[in-house]
């Protein structure tokens, strides 16, 4: 939990803050409301799509999601008595989020030991939320890729190698890979890719873009297979790799 709310906070704080300054809202000159409601929400967001992914209902979601957002408020009151400053107001928010959040664990113990197996939601809307948060890895590569859009590039030639060898390299270590058909493919995936770092790195601009882009748009065929045989890599990780290569390549394109 502690991971998705860090996980949380980092890839979703960019998004808030260039939504922000979209409609012309600068946070940063913000008082420490803005910075506390971002924190706060991004967090919870991150560690309520874990809990929802591990099986905890509408209940424990919504309570520790309290038990996140309201230390942040109780953060923000001694900053408007003047008693701490705007910084101290987040720290004080922060401090208090750990514990409150140990209490709700320690109430709800059952809840938060042994497995986490439910009964089927009962509405649509739940439903919803949780086909959401077991699309965990493709919110995660979202997240990672949200820079791309708004400032599309093209990425370093040497990414294709790397592209490449990224499905021998897990293979080998988790020897999915034999002597045989599997292997043999994916060694010629690796060639292939390193002919096409090879072109990149040499041709001008104007080759380099497209190649570059067709390598990271090509790749997604092979993390589509991998995913579909549950083969070499984990899903989690190819499903992840899918939407990254996907943005990579089209944000190259834009970026031509």
């Amino acid at each position: 939990m502690a991971v998705a709310m860090l996980l949380g906070m980092l890839l979703l704080a960019p998004v808030a803050t260039a939504l922000a300054g979209a409609a012309g809202w600068d946070l940063a000159a913000a008082g420490p409301e803005a910075p506390a409601l971002v924190m706060a929400t991004t967090m919870t967001l991150g560690m309520a799509v874990w809990m929802v992914h591990r099986g905890h209902g509408a209940r424990a979601v919504g309570e520790m999601s309290a038990a996140m957002v309201l230390p942040f408020a109780a953060g923000l009151v001694p900053y408007w008595a003047g008693l701490v400053s705007a910084a101290d107001a987040l720290v004080v928010g922060h401090l208090l989020m750990l514990p409150a959040m140990a209490a709700v664990m320690l109430v709800r113990r059952a809840e938060y030991t042994g497995g986490h197996v439910h009964a089927p939601a009962r509405t649509a809307a739940w439903r919803a939320v949780e086909a959401v948060a077991h699309r965990w890895p493709t919110l995660l590569a979202l997240g990672l890729t949200f820079d791309s859009w708004l400032r599309p590039g093209i990425p370093p030639a040497w990414m294709l190698a790397v592209l490449g060898a990224e499905y021998l390299v897990i293979g080998a270590v988790r020897r999915e890979l034999h002597l045989d058909r599997l292997l043999a493919a994916h060694v010629a995936g690796f060639v292939v890719y390193l002919g096409l770092a090879a072109v990149a790195a040499t041709a001008p601009v104007a080759v380099a873009g497209p190649v570059v882009a067709a390598g990271w748009l090509l790749h997604v065929a092979w993390d589509v297979a991998l995913h579909r045989a549950d083969r070499v890599t984990w899903r989690w990780f190819a499903e992840a790799c899918i939407v990254i290569d996907l943005v990579v390549g089209v944000t190259v394109l834009l970026a031509l």
